[in-house]
This record gives structure tokens, sequence and C-alpha cells, in this order.
């Protein structure tokens, strides 16, 4: 994967709550086309960095997405570099409905009928979010909420997709669900920046992970060489 430039470039980030150090000097590069997830318990500063890339929180250190510097840029002007957010708690708006959830996030689009087309994609995604078009999203279950916040996530028609938490809450059969929609959303273009606390799911699906503490990037390889890391197994997989 190190042939190329790389579609997320961070170097030395740093993220900080008043006198609280969140995230410490981390730095790695993701790929075109990859699935690469961060892992670690909670705390460990794997939220701050999503929010971090899309200029949610202040940070020190370099960001830069297909070249790009990102530093400085507001998150609607991310969004429109290409990179989508699907965050911790879903995020939509509960008082409007599924298609104006969706409607939400073409608002920087100018192409009807790709808008359109992104739409379509989502409903052959998520069939129930076509059964549910006209229906409050604050009324949905947990499982349509996650993917009614996917669903608007893929209608920005991001390059890179940022997902916090997507099987939070979730029922066993729900997450392995939501997982293989993720590698089909993979398989379809879409590289994306997995945090999860399912670990075993994450790692199934990811190329590569990182594996966060206090801050700080502590393990980082394939996920079949984090697999088989006993220090890993032990502390996050349960094993």
């Amino acid at each position: 994967m190190s042939e190329g430039e790389p579609i997320l470039s961070i170097r030395n980030l740093g993220v900080h709550y008043g006198g609280i150090t969140a995230v410490r000097e981390v730095s790695f590069d993701i790929w075109p086309g990859e699935i690469v997830t961060l892992i670690g318990s909670n705390g460990a500063g794997k939220s701050s960095i999503l929010k971090a890339v899309s200029g949610l929180v202040p940070c020190t250190g370099e960001i830069r997405f297909l070249g790009r510097d990102l530093k400085g840029l507001a998150a609607d002007r991310i969004v429109g570099a290409g990179i989508a957010h699907v965050p911790e708690g879903r995020g939509i708006f509960g008082n409007l409905t599924v298609l104006e959830n969706l409607a939400l996030a073409t608002w920087q689009r100018c192409d009807a009928k790709e808008v359109q087309a992104d739409r379509e994609r989502v409903f052959d995604l998520f069939p129930i979010l076509r059964a549910r078009g006209r229906q409050e999203a604050g009324t949905l279950s947990g499982g349509e909420q996650q993917m009614l916040a996917m669903g608007r996530a893929l209608m920005t028609r991001g390059r890179l997709m940022l997902l916090d938490e997507p099987s939070m809450g979730l029922s066993p059969v729900l997450v392995r669900e939501i997982f293989k929609i993720l590698r089909e959303i993979n398989q379809a273009g879409t590289t994306l920046l997995l945090v999860e606390q399912n670990a075993h799911m994450a790692l199934r699906i990811a190329s590569r992970a990182y594996v966060l503490e206090t801050g700080s990037i502590t393990f980082a390889g394939s996920s079949a060489e984090l697999l088989g890391n006993p220090k890993v197994r032990a502390a996050y997989l349960g094993t």
C-alpha cells in the first residue's frame, strides 16, 4: 500500500481539551481503497482523531487529504473536499424525515441527476430506508438510524468515510449486516477509516489497524498481525 499518494496523511497530530491531552504525536497514512481501523479502550483518543480530521476540534500537527492541507479549514469545506463523517451517536435530525436527512447532505452539490442516482444507491444498500422515506428519523430503530447516518454520508459522495462506533447499541444480527454493507461500500470505491469497540468485527474487514492507548499509537500492522498479537488479543479481543 506504499505506492502512490496516500488519500489521508497525518503527522504529529495532537488534540488537547484544556489541560488534557487526548491525542499525542500520532502519525499514520491511509491509501485509497483501504479499510483502516483504530482500536483501543474508551478515552484512548480514537474519536478525537476523527474529529480533528473533520475539522470539529482544534489540533496541532499536519493533516493532508489527497495532498491538500486541511488544517484551518471549516468542517463544511472539509466535507466539500471529499471527507464524510458518520459520528458516534449517529447525529441525525430526528424531527426531519429520512428523505429530508438525505437531502441535507447534498446542499453543496449541483448535480441533480447524480444526487438522484446516489439516493437510489443508498436505497439499494438500505432497502428499509426506502420504505421509511417519509417517516421522521427520530422514530426509526437504532439500526435504521445507523443506516440513515451511513446513507447520509454516502450522499456527500466523499472519497473517504470516517465512521465512529457504527455498531454501538445494535444487536449482533444488525452488527453483522452493518459490517457487510461497510465492505460493500468499500468495494464500490470509498476508503474507510473506522473507529470501533468491536475489535473482532473491525479487524475482520480492515486491511490494517492501529491500536491507541492514552492518545498514542502502541501497535500497528495488518489486521492478521494484530489478531495474532498476544498483547492485543488479551487487551482487546478477550482471548
